[in-house]
């Protein structure tokens, strides 16, 4: 029942305040918060960097939704509703309407041949975050859809630990 009408807001709520309860222990670094997910995890992880900015550092978003408008209807509107109806859902939903807060680093990858999550939906943010001047990393994989398949998949986890190790250990992760 929270989330009918609401993508979007609960889950982004309830990760806030499990990093309060993080900050709160000696052995967390609260200057590198990361969070990662794909599909619907990076949908998650581009609302956290955006409407979560002020908790969440660095993320990963994989094949990402960054606004319900784009994504399947058949899907979206059994808890959305119609965009018509639910104007105010979909646009607090959409990481397109959290973009001024983003701060952190945020990388997008996203398979150019996506037929779930549209790449549209990254190159939304894409485009939103560059007209703001906004730093971030984007890893396009042409050819690949919702998912990164062999032989490419290799080089998407090495980018992908490599991420982590710079940004969280300050060093190289051992390529090959």
């Amino acid at each position: 029942d929270y989330l009918y009408r609401n993508m979007g807001k609960w889950e982004i709520n309830d990760y806030i305040e499990a990093v309060k309860w993080l900050k709160t222990k000696s052995f967390i670094d609260s200057t590198k918060i990361g969070i990662t997910g794909g599909s619907y995890g990076g949908y998650v992880t581009c609302m956290a960097l955006t409407l979560g900015a002020d908790y969440f550092t660095h993320g990963v978003a994989e094949y990402s939704v960054t606004d319900w408008a784009l994504y399947d209807n058949v899907y979206t509107e059994r808890y959305m509703d119609l965009p018509a109806e639910n104007k105010e859902g979909y646009k607090y939903g959409s990481a397109m309407t959290h973009a001024n807060k983003y701060k952190g680093l945020l990388r997008l990858t996203h398979g150019t041949l996506d037929d779930n999550c549209h790449m549209q939906n990254t190159l939304q943010l894409v485009d939103k975050f560059t007209s703001m001047d906004k730093h971030f990393e984007l890893m396009l994989y042409p050819n690949e859809r919702h998912g990164v398949g062999f032989p490419k998949w290799q080089h998407a986890q090495r980018e992908y630990v490599q991420f982590w190790y710079k940004n969280f250990l300050g060093k190289d992760f051992a390529k090959k």
